[in-house]
């Protein structure tokens, strides 16, 4: 959080010092409440010990969402946008939000347009929120504005919420794996293996494998570690650079059944978008423009560009779509009919209901087959490790009999 120094006056005479709060104009009024006229205030740099370090964007999307949906509530209402600033920047739970709604409603009260006092802040507001609200400044139905924003970042936050939770289980049965294996080459198998040489018999290849991995595992576990870190940090940066993040994004979009989920996922995503810009007036060309931006699959995003770079020139905006294999048919042929009908922000709406449908039924059926496949996988490798300690003991036994 922001810190500043004060100089100012008290009952007792000169002070100065510095206050923590969220904005210039919280820590006037903290020092108010303490009794301290303020002559002069200074915000101080942040520096590597008082900075906040945040990766991505600050805010949740669950928090903006509840947030976008009270503000056109309040607006609706008849709240003007600088009260209703001011009281969801006092309940808001989120500490960023807080910060940035503070920052917001300081630019108000300077007489800034809220499409300019939110643009300061693209981590949380991107470039569709904000041309929204710049369009609805405009013409005059903010307010009508930000329930359409509402509605659609509801929209994409449970399409996202479906994909994210279908994949978190095979997520966590695969880390609940590699814990369960390490444990048991660390802490199980080590006790057996003065035992089996003890019995000086011929151990099955098996055994002989898991006995290895586990005295590589005691000796060389740092290497693992490193090998997990390198495979973050290469695939961290396959994400950051644009031309490695095609091929990834193009693999992943590839990938058997968990593919087209998030295919339909993408496509969801932008023709919502860009049926809710359309519709809010926003120029066809400008609204692609943004549309490309927020899309976060990299081989969509091209094919969007290609698309309007062929509005530019007078085309139709099907064209680089009907040649690439991400976009199917129904997609291509359902937006053309909204060409010619002159109705492009319905059938862009239509196109994004269903395919949010099918993402919901998808990850259902999904969520209904991974988890006895995965149950079956961890099942399996605790089970050979266990199966080879075991097969040498009944050796052992018959030998003994």
């Amino acid at each position: 959080m922001p810190r500043f120094k004060y100089s100012g006056r008290d009952k007792r005479g000169k002070k100065q010092g510095t206050v923590t709060a969220a904005s210039r104009r919280e820590a006037m009024v903290k020092l108010k409440d303490d009794g301290i006229r303020v002559v002069e205030m200074k915000e101080v740099p942040e520096t590597l010990m008082t900075m906040e370090l945040t990766i991505g964007n600050p805010v949740k999307l669950q928090d903006f969402v509840i947030y976008i949906r009270q503000f056109a509530t309040l607006l609706k209402a008849g709240v003007t946008i600088v009260e209703a600033t001011s009281v969801l920047a006092a309940q808001t739970e989120s500490k960023a939000l807080k910060r940035i709604l503070l920052d917001v409603e300081q630019e108000l009260r300077e007489g800034n347009p809220f499409s300019d006092a939110v643009s300061k802040h693209k981590k949380v507001f991107n470039s569709m929120f904000v041309n929204m609200v710049k369009a609805g400044e405009v013409s005059g139905n903010i307010d009508e504005t930000l329930e359409r924003l509402a509605e659609d970042f509801e929209k994409q936050h449970h399409t996202r919420q479906k994909v994210v939770s279908a994949l978190t289980y095979p997520l966590v049965i695969g880390i609940i794996a590699i814990f369960a294996v390490i444990f048991l080459l660390v802490g199980v198998v080590p006790k057996f293996v003065t035992m089996f040489a003890d019995m000086h018999a011929e151990l099955p290849g098996i055994t002989k494998f898991v006995l290895a991995s586990s005295e590589f595992m005691k000796s060389y576990w740092w290497i693992v570690l490193l090998l997990f870190i390198a495979i973050y940090l290469f695939f961290t940066f396959m994400r950051k650079n644009k031309q490695t993040k095609y091929y990834l994004d193009y693999a992943l979009l590839r990938m058997p059944v968990f593919g087209k989920m998030m295919q339909k996922a993408q496509l969801a995503r932008m023709m919502r978008t860009l049926s809710t810009l359309f519709s809010s007036s926003v120029p066809i060309l400008q609204s692609m423009a943004i549309v490309e931006k927020v899309v976060e699959n990299e081989v969509i995003s091209r094919v969007i560009r290609e698309s309007r770079n062929s509005l530019e020139k007078g085309r139709s905006m099907t064209e680089p779509m009907n040649d690439h294999w991400a976009f199917p048919p129904l997609v291509t042929q359902m937006i053309s009919i909204g060409e010619g009908t002159g109705a492009l922000d319905a059938m862009l709406s239509k196109i994004a209901d269903f395919y949010e449908q099918e993402v919901e039924a998808g990850t259902d059926r999904l969520k209904s087959l991974i988890e006895p496949i995965m149950i079956v996988f961890l099942a399996g490798i605790v089970g050979v490790i266990v199966l080879s300690i075991m097969m040498p003991m009944f050796s052992m036994f018959d030998q003994m009999s």
